[in-house]
Parts: C-alpha cells; structure tokens; sequence
C-alpha cells in the first residue's frame, strides 16, 4: 500500500467496506504498539534505562506524529540562529543510506542550508554525539528528529507540529500516525505548530488549547513553510510571478504531500496534475519518463517538485524531456512567538555554554 492510499485508509477518507474493516484490525497492533511505548517511557521516567549526558549543549528537534511536521526547515532555523563565534552547531542525524549517493535527501538539504554547521549520521545519536565533540569540537549540537531517543539527554526538546494534521488522526501507529500519545507532550519544552497558513484560525486556537492543557509550561510558536525560491535543472531560479496562471504538474515523496500541492496552488498556479509517491523515494529513470507522459499529456507548462525530492534526483539535468523540471526552496517563517523561542534556546545555552 503507498502512502496515500494508507493515509486516506487511516483518515477515514477510504469508506468501502474492505477499509473499514482493515481500519478496525489495525486498532489491534496499535494497541500493542500503546503498551510498548508506555513500557519503554517508564522504564527512562524512572531511571532504569540509561540516559547518556554529551558533553555539550543538546537541542532536539522531534515531533509525536510520524513523517512531514517540518523538522528539517526548524533543524535549518536554528543552526543560522545560532551563527555566533561562541557556538559551534552540529547536527546529529540518523540519516537515510540513498542507492546512489552517500547522503539522503533531508542530509543533503541540511548540509546545503547549514554550510557552516557540520552533520554528523549516526543511528546511535550517543555515539554521534561523542564524535561531534572530539573530533570536531562542537558545543551546541542539534539533534534532528530527536523526541522519541531518549538515551541522550538534551538541554531543550522543541516539538513541531503540523498545524493541518496535528495529531495524526488520533491514533498510535500503524492505525494512526503517532508515534507515541499525544500526553507525552508533557516531556517537551516548547511547540512549534507549522503550516499555520493553511489552517483554520478557529483549528490552530483549539490545539493551542489543547497543548497548553497538556503542558501549561510549554513554550507554543505559529509558523508557515515560505517559498524562498524556485530553481530549474540548468541551475537558473525560477521567479514566482512565471507561476501565474501556468499549467503545473506537481510531484512529491514527503509525509505531507496536500501542504506541497496547497503552496503550488497558493502562488498562482493552476495545478493540473500530480503524483505522490512514498516518504524518501528513490526516483528512477523510468518514474521521471512516467511523470514527463502525465504532464505531457496535461500541456504541462512546468513539472514541479520539492527540494528535498529534488535530492533524489539523478541526471535530471541531462534529460532530453522538453518541459523543464523545477523544485520549490521553503524555509520556516515565525508568524507567532519567535521571540519566545529564541529566548528559551538562550537561557538553556547560557547555563552550557
């Protein structure tokens, strides 16, 4: 099953007799998972699982549900606020092995947006962080998609929150997306909710209720993923206003693909077509020819895609399709409380660094 027809199955949005009672037997591992999670949580509540302190300043950056809350653009926010002679950002990151290259696609966009932060990959964020501060010297690491490893102790657990889905339909993975209960939000010292364009004023009042029901102590900022820039495969940027009116095939492999599309639509262009393939696909030649016929077909004027697909790209540049193919640059813009979390990320430094 891909990912859209799962997130339609685990929305409801599938309503055929088949998905109801698939829905109803997916409630049963969930449970399972429930018990997992609570054991484990437990077990680092009360000590008898080790946390390992690093030797240096631990931001993490997590969030409850899984795959598209905008981790990466806060991950990229933090390292350039923290441009300063007395910090030195690391980013820790588990990482994802590509076929044909050595960083994946998040990996990449972190180390293009945060050319003087260092990222270190390592599964065993221990490990990683042991690394970060021998062998280069840092004192403010960042721990991407950090909210669940628990073996690290941090500094500061900063949580992004999709604002459109924010609590992955209510349900533990796999008849959800959450990755533990929402009540966990207790452990974290400040929300970030994220495509709060895109959200009801009325929705994003409501979670924010919830939040601070949740946690009174929370920290709790709005932001929007802001287009900063198109670029074509010969490398020339795209300006927005050539949107206007454009015929616009869109596609992408991310835990949010509707957000993507609603930005597409949302700079003027008329969005004929598009394909969602799963979170961190691996493109191949014959998915781009299969992406060309579609768009042909639809007098596509331009073929659209993320900047973290664009990572999973190969060769693209020397194709001889003759529409182009563009990716879209987003980058984190506060809209509320950014004043508020900037001053929570320096009072947990200043008693580090």
């Amino acid at each position: 099953m891909n990912q859209d027809a799962y997130r339609k199955l685990i929305s409801g949005q599938d309503a055929r007799f088949g998905a109801v009672l698939l829905r109803f037997f997916l409630g049963m591992p969930a449970e399972v998972y429930l018990i997992a999670v609570a054991l484990r949580n437990f077990l680092y509540s009360k000590g008898w699982l080790k946390i390992h302190n690093a030797n240096a300043a631990v931001i993490s950056v997590g969030n409850i549900t899984t795959g598209g809350t905008g981790k990466t653009p806060l991950v990229v926010w933090l390292c350039n606020s923290l441009r300063n002679s007395k910090y030195k950002c690391l980013i820790l990151t588990r990482g994802y092995k590509t076929k044909k290259r050595v960083l994946s696609d998040e990996v990449a966009i972190l180390a293009e947006s945060c050319p003087e932060a260092k990222v270190v990959i390592n599964p065993d964020r221990v490990a990683g962080a042991t690394e970060a501060v021998s062998k280069f010297g840092a004192n403010v690491l960042i721990m991407d998609d950090g909210f669940q490893h628990r073996r690290l102790a941090r500094d500061l657990d900063i949580v992004t929150i999709d604002g459109t889905v924010p609590f992955g339909y209510g349900k533990l993975l796999p008849a959800g997306l959450l990755r533990e209960p929402v009540a966990e939000l207790k452990r974290a010292d400040a929300a970030v909710i994220t495509r709060c364009d895109q959200a009801a004023e009325s929705e994003l009042a409501q979670l924010e209720d919830k939040l601070r029901k949740i946690n009174p102590e929370m920290i709790i900022s709005r932001s929007m993923h802001a287009p900063v820039y198109m670029k074509s495969a010969d490398g020339k940027k795209i300006g927005f206003e050539e949107l206007k009116g454009k015929k616009i095939f869109a596609f992408c492999g991310i835990g949010n693909p509707d957000a993507f599309f609603n930005t597409v639509r949302g700079l003027g262009a008329n969005l004929v077509g598009s394909r969602i393939f799963n979170d961190h696909y691996h493109y191949t030649d014959d998915c781009l020819a299969d992406i060309y016929t579609q768009a042909k077909r639809l007098n596509s004027d331009l073929i659209l895609t993320t900047q973290k697909d664009w990572f999973s790209l190969f060769d693209i540049g020397n194709s001889s399709f003759d529409i182009r193919f563009a990716y879209l640059a987003v980058e984190l813009k506060f809209v509320r409380g950014e004043g508020e979390i900037t001053q929570l990320i320096k009072d947990a430094l200043a008693g580090k660094i």
